[in-house]
């Protein structure tokens, strides 16, 4: 079987697996690392750990008598600095805070801090440049509980070019508390490993009284801000103070084989948000939260005004996502445009929606999302595949006349687009509401819709709900497909099954095309 080396560290590499199959390896595959079979977990896309720098290795896959080999060299480490001989304890405890951030930036270029097996309980740490950092199997970076342990990054600050921009929250440039693991301006920076960040949320006051602001807004897990070349891999996520891992104004961000989990009940507690990013690859991941699993952004209109930044080319690749709100999430605040977002190979299990695009009047004429494609996806018990809503109601006037109003409206300099957003060889089961529900604008009605090799099999005893999240909207119920204010939508080979009437249910759909090949 052919595979690819995804990423190559000092001390782990991450491998993909060339097939179709979602998620999962194709039965009867075999790896071996220098001729010794390694447990990789039967999954697609997964990681060696245990490797020393600038080594060579031989890596094999074999699958009915077929056998490729691939040979890879481990990266180079100028100083390995472990944590310990900076005098911290890892007994979950003592505070580490400062002997972690002090291996960090005693840490050389090409450096890597190491923390092994052991429970780090701390307050933020800082990034450096060119530096990994390596957690091993066992070892737990564990946040403090305490607000007072948080700095804040301020929202916007006075610069000599006009503004600096450190914090944010929900797409505003607002004060908020750094994130566990903080990078600003940092590039070159490696985060991999078989250990766990634990923001450890649950026992501290983060998931109470959430929608008021208590000092600042509550901090991310991760959070890189305008950073380039961020590779994070191998590691566990859990127990996060709001969204998860938010790469903001970022570059070349790759996220690997990484597991989140949050509980279920847990507020904003998204996986991953890359916000006005460039070239984010997210691959083999696995993500169990309680928000949005992945919901890719652009920030609200202030940032799209005055420090436009659009996302383009953001890449998911064979990732499970087993529990959330959204599987995959286009919104809402995508003021700055939203650019070719391509989801393969991936798996949603569980989720109230497998696509989920939502904006709204308001965000502005530079909130263009163009070019979204799923292929070859499998969604179990997802309660509503596909959903696309331009009258999301959030925000403190997301219930007003201007946001809900079902009339045209002028189209003007607050007004989003919506362009090409296309489906194929994708399988969905257990829906309730509907198969897929798309609302446009009638003054700026999405461009195109197209449902290629599409089955969707409905839940036989599906209760009636509100498809999407906007004012004056009936529960529906097995519904096959709505699509109102829409330019083209094409269904090719689309399929249902126990859906309830006649379907497809239009209304201001300019070209309608029904087509079995």
């Amino acid at each position: 079987m052919e595979f690819t080396i995804q990423a190559v560290f000092s001390r782990s590499a991450t491998l993909e697996l060339c097939t179709d199959t979602r998620y999962n390896a194709p039965e009867g595959v075999r790896v071996l690392l220098d001729g010794v079979p390694v447990d990789f977990g039967a999954r697609n896309v997964f990681s060696l750990h245990g490797l020393e720098p600038g080594m060579c290795y031989t890596v094999a896959v074999e699958q009915g008598g077929v056998r490729t080999e691939r040979r890879f060299v481990t990266g180079t480490e100028t100083a390995l600095l472990d944590v310990r001989r900076f005098g911290a304890a890892g007994d979950g405890e003592t505070d580490d805070t400062a002997k972690l951030q002090a291996a960090i930036l005693a840490c050389p270029a090409g450096g890597t801090v190491a923390l092994p097996q052991g429970d780090y309980r701390c307050g933020p740490l800082f990034l450096k440049s060119n530096t990994a950092l390596w957690l091993q199997k066992g070892a737990r970076i564990l946040g403090r509980t305490e607000r007072a342990a948080y700095p804040v990054l301020p929202g916007m600050l006075p610069a000599a070019d006009g503004e600096y921009n450190l914090g944010t929250w929900e797409g505003n440039p607002l004060d908020c508390f750094a994130a566990l693991l903080t990078g600003i301006g940092v590039e070159n920076v490696d985060i991999y490993g078989e250990g766990t960040v634990d923001g450890d949320a649950q026992n501290g006051d983060w998931w109470e009284d959430v929608k008021r602001r208590r000092g600042a807004w509550r901090p991310f897990l991760m959070f890189f801000n305008r950073c380039a070349n961020i590779r994070v891999q191998g590691i566990t996520l859990t127990n996060s103070y709001s969204w998860t891992l938010h790469p903001y104004y970022s570059r070349a961000v790759q996220i690997a084989d990484v597991y989140i989990h949050n509980d279920a009940h847990s507020p904003n507690t998204d996986g991953i948000d890359p916000e006005s990013c460039e070239d984010v690859e997210i691959v083999g991941c696995r993500i169990s939260v309680g928000d949005d699993c992945i919901a890719i952004k652009s920030g609200k209109l202030y940032m799209a005004r005055f420090h436009c930044a659009p996302t383009r080319r953001v890449t998911v690749r064979n990732c499970r996502m087993e529990r959330g709100h959204g599987s995959i999430v286009i919104g809402s605040e995508t003021s700055g445009g939203v650019y070719g977002v391509t989801v393969a190979r991936c798996l949603f299990c569980g989720t109230d929606r497998g696509l989920r695009i939502k904006t709204r009047r308001g965000r502005g004429a530079l909130a263009v999302l163009e070019d979204i494609r799923l292929e070859n996806i499998g969604m179990e018990n997802v309660l509503m595949p596909f959903t696309l809503n331009m009258f999301y109601f959030c925000d403190p006037d997301g219930h007003s006349p201007y946001v809900q109003s079902p009339l045209p409206l002028p189209a003007d300099e607050r007004t989003p687009r919506i362009g090409r957003i296309t489906v194929k060889d994708t399988d969905c089961t257990g829906a309730t509401a509907s198969g897929g529900f798309f609302y446009g604008l009638p003054e700026q009605p999405v461009e195109s819709i197209t449902l290629e090799n599409v089955n969707i099999a409905f839940a036989p005893n599906a209760a009636p709900e509100v498809p999407i999240m906007m004012d004056e909207l009936a529960d529906t119920e097995r519904l096959g497909l709505f699509a109102k204010n829409v330019r083209s939508l094409v269904l090719r080979n689309v399929h249902m099954e126990n859906a309830l009437g006649a379907w497809p249910v239009t209304e201001n759909v300019e070209n309608l095309s029904i087509e079995e090949t």
